[in-house]
């Protein structure tokens, strides 16, 4: 069976709400990257900026969360982390050397590392329960599978979700840790009885329950509307191949016909020929 090779031929959306700033920021970026840099330096520059943002979260878990200038540490994580996770891409398509097969892989492994140490370092910063937000991890891990999965049915890799990126998904971040300087992560909004358990939401925690419960239903509609779609294109396609078949089994079965009866014509026309010659023996 033949390799299925990825090709810069495949279909990338990116319609995210910053694209009109985001897109005209990395091609800046491309064109005035220093030769030295290459995609692969980058690459490691954005999973870096995750790995700061995870280690400042954890230290501010260390004390109290209000005032914390780890928060800014975090958050300047997120800014590397965007440069480097979007712009090596960029560089590698301006530059003309782009490796399909291996960017593909490697971004969207690199993504997931990113991914489990966000969220593990902001369930360890007591900005949220761990619990709820490892519930969000696994959220936006799904979706993070979805995106692949759609991406090899269809042949589309869709990089936005209702016009939602990454890039946003990191403003809200920041956005957020700079709330929570100012205002803390607060004490107890309310309290959620589970199994018997009492479980107090703070304001962080109440963001990322939320989080959760949208990524999921997010992730169900994903698969309620690309399911459907497969679904009638791969019966548009089974019904026409089993035409061509009932087609083919109609000509082979016409053809079969048409040879039974040239070989009946042809025998006869050679028994004929035969009683002739005998005739004329006599």
């Amino acid at each position: 069976m033949a390799k299925k090779i990825r090709t810069e031929k495949d279909i990338r959306t990116n319609d995210i709400l910053l694209g009109p700033l985001e897109r005209p920021a990395l091609a800046f970026f491309a064109r005035n990257m220093p030769k030295w840099v290459n995609s692969d330096m980058l690459t490691v520059l954005g999973l870096l900026g995750s790995v700061l943002a995870a280690v400042a979260y954890a230290l501010v878990g260390l004390t109290t969360v209000k005032s914390n200038p780890w928060l800014f540490v975090a958050s300047l994580g997120f800014v590397i982390n965007w440069f480097g996770d979007s712009l090596d891409g960029s560089l590698a398509r301006y530059r003309n050397m782009s490796r399909p097969n291996y960017g593909y892989y490697i971004d969207h492994a690199i993504d997931g590392l990113t991914t489990l140490l966000v969220f593990v370092g902001i369930g360890l910063s007591g900005m949220a329960r761990f619990d709820v937000t490892l519930i969000a991890l696994c959220g936006w891990l799904l979706l993070m599978l979805q995106v692949s999965l759609k991406t090899h049915a269809t042949g589309v890799f869709e990089m936005t979700s209702i016009k939602i990126g990454p890039t946003e998904m990191r403003l809200v971040i920041i956005a957020f840790n700079t709330v929570v300087y100012f205002v803390g992560a607060g004490s107890s909004l309310f309290d959620v009885t589970i199994a018997s358990q009492v479980i107090p939401v703070n304001l962080g925690t109440l963001v990322l329950g939320v989080f959760a419960v949208l990524f999921l239903l997010y992730y169900i509609y994903q698969i309620i509307t690309t399911g459907s779609k497969l679904a009638y294109e791969d019966g548009e396609a089974l019904k026409r191949r089993l035409l061509e078949e009932k087609n083919s089994t109609q000509a082979d079965r016409k053809l079969g016909k048409v040879e039974k009866k040239a070989a009946k014509k042809a025998k006869d026309h050679a028994k004929k020929v035969q009683e002739n010659s005998s005739g004329l023996t006599i």
